[in-house]
């Protein structure tokens, strides 16, 4: 997601932690090659640098395996990075940082800062609890979730009838949440916003890997939200992006806007 906003021409500041080890040391060498800034990832010298075994089903669907304990279940609060919360203009989350009481009480620090925050739900089992996501929506002001997110977290609140649009809007009502969006694969996705519904329907592509598809989804929508731009317009382009790096191999090749602007209008 910080490789595709950085794409997008935001200035973003990466907060993460890895090991002093090889794996390490070339995530800050890619960074460093994309003009990232690395100052927010922290260096741990005791657990090595995170890794996800990525599988691919038939069609190319992705599922993941997360190692544990690994250096980003450690990163630890500092002034430096408050001051970088503070300047911003969007704090972007996961729940998955939150299996670790470290890492979990540094986010829940930033996220009582007077920020805009993005909660991307991300649930991967086991690593939460429905009792924290519901948590962490209430503390959000704009929330992603996939459309078996939505189900798993409206059945939990005993939101069990209606349409995705209908379920969307209940689930606004509960929580207070004026931002939701709702991605639902190739076909597309739901925004809700100024308390109105916006809907695309997808794109057709053929599918490589889905490696990344949601994190340049809402990056882009991010993008284009905080530059206040329309949102159907906004949710379009975002569900082009996503289509388009779907249709590729790997989470980050490059995505010109001529590709967008065909697939928008093709």
């Amino acid at each position: 997601m910080a490789c595709r906003l950085h794409s997008l021409g935001s200035k973003i500041h990466l907060i993460s932690r890895v090991g002093k080890d090889h794996n390490g040391d070339q995530i800050l060498k890619y960074l460093q090659h994309l003009g990232l800034i690395s100052s927010g990832i922290q260096i741990d010298d005791t657990y090595p640098t995170g890794i996800v075994n990525v599988h691919l089903n038939r069609s190319n669907t992705a599922s993941y395996t997360i190692e544990k304990p690994v250096a980003w279940d450690f990163i630890s609060i500092d002034d430096e990075l408050l001051y970088k919360i503070k300047s911003s203009d969007a704090l972007i989350f996961g729940s998955l940082v939150c299996r670790s009481e470290t890492s979990k009480k540094t986010l829940f620090t930033l996220l009582d800062l007077p920020v805009f925050k993005v909660f991307d739900a991300n649930l991967r089992p086991p690593h939460y609890s429905l009792d924290l996501i519901l948590e962490l929506i209430k503390k959000a002001d704009f929330i992603k979730l996939n459309e078996e997110e939505l189900t798993e977290v409206c059945d939990y609140v005993h939101i069990r009838k209606g349409s995705i649009k209908e379920q969307i809007l209940a689930l606004s009502k509960l929580t207070q949440s004026k931002h939701i969006c709702v991605t639902l694969g190739k076909n597309g996705a739901v925004l809700f916003t100024d308390n109105q519904l916006f809907k695309n329907e997808g794109y057709s592509v053929k599918v490589k890997d889905t490696v990344g598809a949601g994190d340049s989804f809402l990056a882009t929508l991010t993008h284009l939200f905080l530059l206040k731009k329309d949102p159907q317009e906004a949710l379009d382009h975002s569900c082009a992006v996503g289509s388009l790096v779907a249709s590729k191999s790997g989470a980050n090749e490059p995505i010109t806007e001529d590709e967008i602007q065909r697939l928008l209008h093709g």
